[in-house]
């Protein structure tokens, strides 16, 4: 492995040199298998890599993120797949292993973000999720090995150009990081928290049960925020990420952006939105997109006339908001974290509209008792974590 790669660019293509290294002089614990992967590139591939390792060290299972300018649109561990999940994502024509399972989770929680995204995967990438990998759109991927038939079918993706990295598994970073701004080097201890179940030891409402994969989807909930651009807040359901609102300076918009996703990611399986007859030939993304539209407030931008013809075989019914309504409330038993306290308790109201049963978040606001109250309101079991997981 080499000790520095110089890359085309920084952020933007006007931010040059380029390069990463190890300022100790080591080498880098990465190879490039094909591509030239690009500074932003490698911004997501370290974080979904840590993403991945930490869900697969305390699940125990296969696990994969798909990431989008250094935040993830999702993560997931390989759990069973309805067939309902497997349509919305695209994935019922495929032999899928757990590891192609959590990867068509991670990108199903968000698909329209997930486009164009950085793939991390916790094990050595097999053929089945290469099969896939290679007709989704995507930047990247990072992975600690890939088997002989996987690492040819990603080499053939994007003509040729598709970026493959390698890590290595066993590599440790030092315990102190830097980063510099505006020629001032910042300075701090890496952010080595361990998120397991005893975070979740300090149920603070009325409603103390928080059965064991409630506590999975908890743990997927934190350890993705641990990761995400903050403010943020993370709803998760059956093994995966459902919504993921980063970077927003208000909680109640973080809250409110994430239950938004999840409402989608909901609503893509409503029978109306199964029962779509798209035209033979339409590309996935548009579809994704039409998808998201029809879901909208905005649907008729695909049902108009001289619209929807293009999209569908057969003009579709609108969704109305009533039935969204209706379909949304049988939506149930969701997971929910928070990177940081909850100052008001409208945050547990936006939630609980989302289905939100069991949340996790470190506590100390000054009004946590109006949090506890309206959690007991919905019957919400609710944990102090006792730990903020900012990240910037």
């Amino acid at each position: 492995m080499a000790n520095e790669l110089t890359l085309k660019y920084g952020c933007n293509p006007n931010q040059k040199p380029s390069r990463i290294y190890r300022k100790d002089g080591g080498d880098l614990p990465v190879q490039v298998l094909n591509g030239r992967p690009g500074y932003i590139n490698f911004l997501d591939a370290f974080n979904s890599w840590q993403l991945v390792k930490e869900l697969k060290e305390a699940t125990g299972l296969p696990a994969a993120a798909s990431f989008k300018h250094v935040s993830p649109a999702g993560a997931a561990v390989a759990t069973e797949l309805s067939d309902t999940l497997k349509k919305i994502y695209f994935v019922d024509d495929l032999d899928l292993s757990p590891l192609a399972s959590a990867y068509a989770m991670a990108r199903g929680a968000d698909r329209m973000s997930s486009y164009g995204d950085w793939i991390a995967l916790s094990d050595p990438c097999d053929v089945q999720t290469a099969t896939l990998i290679a007709r989704e759109v995507s930047d990247g991927i990072i992975a600690p090995g890939y088997s002989d038939e996987a690492l040819e079918i990603l080499k053939s993706k994007r003509k040729g150009s598709y970026n493959v990295v390698a890590i290595d598994p066993d590599y440790r970073p030092e315990p102190i990081e830097c980063k510099d701004v505006f020629g001032i080097t910042f300075e701090q201890g890496r952010n080595e928290v361990k998120i397991d179940n005893q975070m979740l030891e300090n149920v603070v409402t009325e409603n103390k049960n928080i059965p064991e994969n409630a506590k999975r989807d908890l743990l997927i909930a934190l350890i993705t925020l641990k990761y995400t651009q903050s403010n943020s807040v993370c709803y998760a359901k059956g093994g995966q990420v459902i919504g993921v609102g980063a970077g927003q300076q208000s909680r109640i918009h973080c809250t409110r952006l994430a239950g938004n996703k999840a409402d989608t990611w909901y609503l893509r399986q409503h029978p109306k939105v199964l029962g779509l007859k798209f035209k033979e030939g339409i590309r996935r993304p548009d579809r994704d997109n039409t998808i998201d539209v029809y879901i909208s407030e905005e649907y008729m931008d695909v049902l108009a006339e001289g619209t929807w013809r293009n999209l569908f075989a057969e003009k579709p019914e609108p969704l109305t908001r009533e039935e969204k309504r209706a379909w949304l409330d049988t939506l149930q038993n969701v997971a929910l974290g928070s990177d940081a306290f909850f100052p008001f308790g409208d945050n547990i109201e936006r939630a609980h509209k989302t289905g939100v049963k069991y949340i996790a978040q470190p506590g100390g606001s000054i009004r946590d008792d109006h949090v506890i109250d309206t959690c007991n309101k919905y019957g919400i079991a609710m944990a102090f974590t006792g730990v903020r997981l900012f990240h910037h």
